[in-house]
């Protein structure tokens, strides 16, 4: 008999341990949009509009982890100060950031502030530059393989829904020559599936 009570205590305390730690784990999809702009020496730039979409991983409580992976679209404008070059650049990337959060409020509906490094990597380039970029510009568009940023913002969460609005910088140049950073404002929605 007193066998079959620890044996019952350990089947209700592992099953207690489960479901406490179901309530801490979520797992979602999100989309989004993005606005992005290139910071460059000697060029004027102008944002662009682009996209995101991915899933991620939220554990914690009232302070939380968040992994993600997630391919956007971003790049920018630029012109020369007299208007006489003008092109574009876009990126696709492969965005896995790892937030640290804490969340405000009951489980159904909660706020959220976030912050923490995003590794990105160049998945493919697209530029277009006027005719005369290229000669003013020879060696404009060296842009490197993958770089290392960060994320800041904050979310709501209502029931299995969620919301984030983020600021993503970079912490070292894209285009060393031209001394260019990313800067990107994004707005997500997203699912939590589990």
């Amino acid at each position: 008999m007193k066998i079959m009570k620890k044996y019952l205590l350990s089947a209700a305390l592992i099953i207690a341990i489960s479901i406490s730690a179901k309530a801490q784990f979520s797992l979602g999809i999100k989309g989004g949009v993005n606005y992005s702009d290139i910071n460059s020496d000697n060029l004027k730039n102008s944002s662009i509009a682009g996209y995101q979409v991915g899933a991620f991983a939220r554990i914690g409580g009232a302070f939380y982890l968040q992994p993600e992976v997630y391919v956007s679209s971003t790049g920018g404008k630029f012109e020369s100060d007299d208007n006489s070059y003008s092109g574009n650049v876009r990126f696709t990337n492969l965005n896995v950031p790892v937030l640290l959060g804490a969340r405000f409020g009951p489980q159904s509906l909660n706020f959220r502030i976030m912050a923490g490094p995003d590794y990105i990597s160049n998945l493919s380039t697209s530029e277009n530059f006027s005719q005369n970029f290229n000669s003013a510009y020879n060696d404009f568009g060296h842009y490197k393989n993958s770089t290392l940023g960060y994320q800041a913002g904050f979310g709501v969460d209502i029931g299995a829904i969620t919301a984030d609005l983020r600021y993503q910088g970079n912490f070292s140049d894209i285009d060393s020559n031209y001394g260019q950073r990313p800067n990107i404002w994004a707005l997500s929605v997203g699912f939590k599936i589990l």
